[in-house]
């Protein structure tokens, strides 16, 4: 199945360190060759990169790896494709207006027998289950909050609800952000680090490439990443237990 990689930050910070572990796996140290794609929030805009190449070999993931894309919000996926050919309609993350904001989501899972006969407004353009997911996401919390977005409480109390029914069909893993608050579901496997003074040396698994944060922050920068499977060999990484959605905001998960 695939891979999924997000952070969010309480300051803009660029994601170079862990996309250039995380791309490995996109057809070096892993097989998630089927295409890759990463969204940076900044402000109201969303930068979108997409391509159906592998990650490791795509010329447009190389230029994520070196140019350092300041954001509070990333959410970047690899895939191994379970539904729907290798082609870039099929590539997560996906991305939809609701309510004046971008909203962005990617999958990791499979929900082979999820074929939802109405998703009103909003319409799946790929053959993914992933991308239905995030039509009918969608859709609810437009007809369930038609006067505009709801608090952070009553919308993470939507998507338990939703998620809980998407879930009945197969694993459902997934990243969901709309620049504000950063959604974490882990259906099987998830985990996230936080990152906070005292910052220190990280090195990556996947790739032999080391990093002093303590060299790269002030005491007051807070920095959550969430992945499939952690990124890094000396940090320890907290596991989301299946069933549970987080919602992280300023780096921190929330509490309810």
């Amino acid at each position: 199945m695939c891979q999924l990689l997000g952070m969010n930050c309480n300051v803009p910070t660029d994601i170079c360190f862990s996309f250039e572990g995380f791309s490995a796996r996109g057809g070096k140290t892993d097989d998630h060759s089927d295409g890759w794609g990463i969204a940076f929030f900044e402000g109201k805009g969303c930068r979108l990169f997409i391509d159906a190449k592998p990650s490791i070999s795509s010329p447009i993931a190389e230029v994520v790896r070196c140019y350092p894309i300041h954001s509070t919000h990333v959410i970047a996926h690899i895939r191994k494709a379970t539904q729907g050919e290798i082609a870039l309609e099929n590539c997560h993350p996906f991305r939809r207006e609701l309510w004046g904001k971008y909203w962005v989501f990617a999958h990791n899972g499979d929900l082979p027998d999820f074929h939802p006969q109405s998703m009103g407004f909003y319409h799946a353009v790929g053959k993914t289950d992933s991308e239905r997911a995030f039509c009918l996401i969608l859709e609810t919390l437009r007809q369930r909050f038609p006067e505009g977005q709801p608090n952070v409480k009553e919308l993470y109390l939507a998507l338990r609800e939703i998620t809980d029914l998407i879930s009945i069909y197969g694993i459902f893993n997934y990243l969901l952000s709309e620049g504000e608050h950063f959604f974490a579901h882990c259906s099987t496997k998830l985990s996230y680090i936080v990152r906070q003074a005292p910052f220190a040396a990280a090195h990556l698994i996947d790739q032999d490439v080391t990093v002093d944060f303590q060299e790269l922050t002030t005491p007051s920068d807070r920095v959550a990443v969430i992945a499939t499977t952690p990124l890094t060999d000396n940090e320890v990484w907290t596991q989301i237990q299946p069933g549970e959605l987080l919602v992280f905001q300023d780096g921190l998960p929330l509490k309810f």
